[in-house]
């Protein structure tokens, strides 16, 4: 199926236009509703000149023949309006990390070359301080919120902006060629915008495929079988600003799902996640590995959540240990651990499903359509059963390449006898029986005594042991072993455990070799608010501890 986000909008709202399909706090939107409302945003956009100025088929990968609108912006109604009435519009929706400092949203906005903004008015005062430096940001569009900020020169208000406009289909053709653009987290290197075909997105991570893996024939089937689904409740943990929330967001709503969010979403808080699961009755959530899903046990551990309805916890975007999903199969009766990998680069390429009959495991995935491990040079496709080390990669449909960066495009994206294959840079191996087992990101992987230590792998078995609540990984020099790991821990409240604690536990899992020289206790460990590894941060600390 080549198709594209406006149509699949048009064919749910038609298909369920009073099905609720968006709740966060007293806001409660239809399907209806919902398609008015990116419409409006759609015209709005294209009455101030934002618009596609250069068809795809005369363009390279790494180039965007559309104007861009950059979402600086917490979950809420106007994320999923702001990308879906930019796609409506022909014009390409971007993510905006509301962590950056002002240093690293001037880089974001200069690398992508954002000709429009959506923003809360809380970042009001960060976008004043940069606007003179962005000439080609030309539309500000300011979201009223609790700041009380005041709205900036030339800006206008986002309700206004939507009142001001048509609700009529806007008159253009969106094509299955119109850019969804993901700016990686930068949490190793510069961000980077990731450019896929729509078509290529929605088959790949965002519900163009059915539950065994075969793509829809049309968004008529995609609707019809949202409509015929009787409607469930999914709550959405993680930022939207975030690849892993924004596909399970699209995923689900392909299901006909109501997408419910935590009232908090300036943090994760995990009563306040707990209340929305049972008061909105969820059947599924989404969380972002063991940073979401360790204050969630703990909750419920020690709080009284009706959780009867949820059936399904999804995970991805981060490792979640074995330990974390034995805890919640203990926890809540009757629950899937659906535990799910890929990356911007890739799409959703393999899961791993854990229950009280089959038992939990992390690392090894059963992978889905296009998922392969290629070979260290890059050369060859393996095939299982093989204990050769390579790269885990993803053909089929997969991205364009990164906006502006021809160098890095062509690294990441080899053609491979003919084939075009994605290589964001995960070691991995196939295990005997043809799941794939992946190790980790090579660029955080440690080279100690010549073997190669992946920070992930340690991370795991320290994660074990009970009284660790949090721990991420670095290297850092070392005269004698070239590198050395350093594990920088957060215990749990009250926990008493010591660094040869914490080696005894590990050693238990991993060689000799791979355990930590180093123990760095510390109160929190850094992440990102979708709850990924801040590994920058990690080895700050590493090369600055004695």
């Amino acid at each position: 199926m080549e198709t594209h986000f406006p149509a699949l909008q048009e064919a749910m709202a038609a298909a369920m236009p009073d099905r609720e399909v968006f709740v966060w706090r007293d806001r409660r939107l239809t399907h209806a509703q919902l398609n008015e409302r990116c419409r409006r945003l759609a015209n709005y956009l294209l009455s101030r000149g934002v618009k596609t100025q250069q068809e795809r088929d005369s363009l390279q990968g790494h180039e965007s023949g559309q104007d861009h609108l950059a979402l600086y912006l917490y979950n809420g109604n106007e994320y999923l309006e702001g990308m879906l009435g930019a796609f409506k519009a022909r014009v390409a929706p971007l993510n905006v990390n509301y962590r950056y400092v002002e240093e690293e949203l001037l880089y974001l906005f200069e690398n992508s070359k954002a000709r429009s903004l959506i923003y809360h008015a809380e970042f009001a005062p960060n976008v004043a301080s940069l606007r003179d430096k962005l000439p080609q940001l030309e539309v500000l569009i300011q979201v009223a919120d609790e700041s009380g900020n005041a709205l900036l020169p030339g800006a206008v208000d986002y309700e206004e902006a939507l009142a001001s406009a048509s609700a009529e289909i806007p008159n253009i053709e969106p094509s299955p060629d119109d850019l969804y653009i993901l700016y990686t987290g930068g949490t190793t290197g510069m961000p980077k915008g990731v450019l896929w075909r729509s078509a290529d997105i929605f088959v790949a991570a965002m519900g163009g495929r059915k539950l065994d893996g075969v793509e829809f024939t049309s968004v008529e089937d995609v609707a019809a079988q949202a409509a015929a689904s009787g409607g469930l409740s999914t709550l959405i943990g993680p930022p939207l600003m975030h690849g892993a929330a924004q596909w399970a967001g699209f995923y689900m709503m392909t299901m006909g799902a109501t997408l419910v969010f935590p009232d908090v979403v300036e943090k994760f808080d995990a009563d306040d996640f707990l209340r929305a699961a049972e008061r909105e009755k969820a059947v599924t959530c989404s969380i972002v590995g063991d940073a979401f899903a360790r204050p969630l046990i703990d909750q419920i551990s020690r709080g009284s959540y009706d959780l009867s309805n949820l059936k399904v916890v999804g995970s991805g975007g981060a490792a979640l240990s074995t330990a974390n999903k034995q805890s919640f199969l203990d926890l809540i009766p009757g629950v899937m651990i659906l535990d799910s990998i890929g990356s911007s680069e890739t799409g959703a390429q393999a899961q791993n499903a854990s229950t009280k009959d089959t038992g939990v495991t992390t690392g090894d995935f059963r992978p889905g359509k296009g998922a392969c491990v290629v070979s260290e040079d890059l050369t060859r496709v393996l095939e299982p059963p093989s204990d050769e080390m390579g790269w885990f990669a993803q053909t089929g449909r997969v991205p364009l390449g990164y906006f502006g960066d021809t160098e890095k495009t062509a690294r990441t994206f080899p053609v491979i006898d003919g084939v075009r294959y994605s290589v964001p840079g995960d070691r991995a191996r196939y295990r005997q029986d043809g799941t794939i087992d992946v190790l980790g990101r090579d660029s955080v992987t440690i080279n100690s005594g010549g073997e190669k230590i992946f920070a992930e792998e340690v991370e795991q078995a320290l994660k074990q042991h009970p009284e660790v609540y949090d721990t991420v990984v670095a290297g850092r020099p070392s005269d004698r072993w070239g590198q050395e790991v350093v594990a920088i821990v957060q215990l749990a409240d009250g926990a008493t455990a010591t660094q040869e604690d914490l080696l005894a536990e590990a050693g238990r899992h991993i060689a000799r070799y791979k355990l930590p020289k180093v123990f760095i206790f510390r109160d929190s460990i850094q992440r990102s608010p979708s709850g990924k590894a801040d590994y920058r941060w990690a080895k700050e600390q590493a090369s600055t501890a004695t």
